[in-house]
């Protein structure tokens, strides 16, 4: 008898999964909950509402779920999955790195989580201790996707872009169906300075994932960077990631100096065509309706 509700069990969560990995989130929110109300004391069911309301953008009930998880299982694996990926879309970052230090202790062998703390590195430019992380969650997932397009924009902070590209076929090679992984992609082209590939690599995320907000964005910028006037003003952009951080410091004080009028038109000039352009794509994509 206890096996056979064991299975039952089972079968609801995997139902539960299945819901949330094709995006029927209300679905699966109303199947969490009913299996709460069936297992009160069942760590993994308020791990998989958590799941439910973090994919729904619903932070704080994410958090509160999880903790009702860990409050019946301190070492829920699911739980702590939720609670690190909540911390990290909520960019609390010290938060995060607390929570992705216990979660490490509880299942070493989660990949997942090397990724999230890379991501953390790159953004307070740690790229070599970025790098060292993706390598590790790749020698746990060595054919994993995202973690291959996220090396690939690593190696471009990195300016190693030959490998970078590399990288991004075998990437390619791997996963075509993967917003997330055209995202990292087209920010790994765009490091490179390679604007057609960013734009293909956008173009396939917005396919697949129209209504990402972030994708959305990252397009409409992408669109703005075909302009050849808007291109032509990014030269200086793309001259400085050849540059180290010393040499961009000492070069704009140098120019801010010499060429002060200069620079002040210079910048009315990219901010006045950064806004134009971006009207355009707007109007093209959506026509005048600027409530989208």
């Amino acid at each position: 008898m206890y096996e056979l509700e064991e299975e039952l069990q089972n079968r609801r969560y995997q139902e539960i999964e299945k819901l949330i990995e094709w995006k029927k989130l209300n679905e699966a929110r109303k199947a969490a909950v009913s299996l709460i109300q069936d297992t009160p004391e069942d760590p993994y069911a308020y791990a998989l509402l958590g799941r439910v309301s973090l994919y729904q953008d619903e932070y704080e009930q994410a958090l509160h779920w999880v903790s009702e998880s860990l409050r019946h299982d301190p070492e829920n694996e699911l739980a702590w999955f939720v609670q690190c990926n909540t911390y990290y879309t909520m960019e609390k970052w010290k938060a995060a790195l607390e929570s992705i230090a216990e979660a490490q202790r509880i299942d070493p062998y989660e990949p997942h989580y090397f990724f999230l703390l890379a991501n953390i590195y790159n953004k307070t430019s740690k790229y070599a201790e970025a790098r060292d992380l993706l390598l590790k969650a790749l020698e746990i997932s060595p054919e994993n996707a995202l973690y291959l397009a996220n090396l690939s924009y690593n190696e471009a902070l990195l300016r190693n872009f030959s490998e970078s590209k590399m990288l991004a076929n075998q990437a390619l090679r791997l996963e075509v169906e993967s917003e997330l992984v055209y995202m990292y992609l087209a920010w790994s082209a765009e490091r490179r300075n390679d604007y057609d590939d960013y734009l293909v690599m956008l173009k396939n995320a917005i396919r697949l994932d129209p209504d990402d907000k972030q994708i959305r964005k990252e397009y409409m910028e992408g669109l703005q960077k075909t302009y050849k006037v808007f291109k032509f003003l990014l030269f200086p952009s793309n001259l400085m990631k050849k540059m180290k951080p010393w040499q961009i410091l000492l070069g704009w004080i140098t120019l801010w100096i010499i060429f002060r009028p200069l620079m002040i038109a210079f910048l009315i000039l990219y901010y006045a065509t950064y806004w134009i352009t971006r009207l355009l794509v707007h109007v093209k994509l959506f026509g005048w309706n600027f409530r989208r």
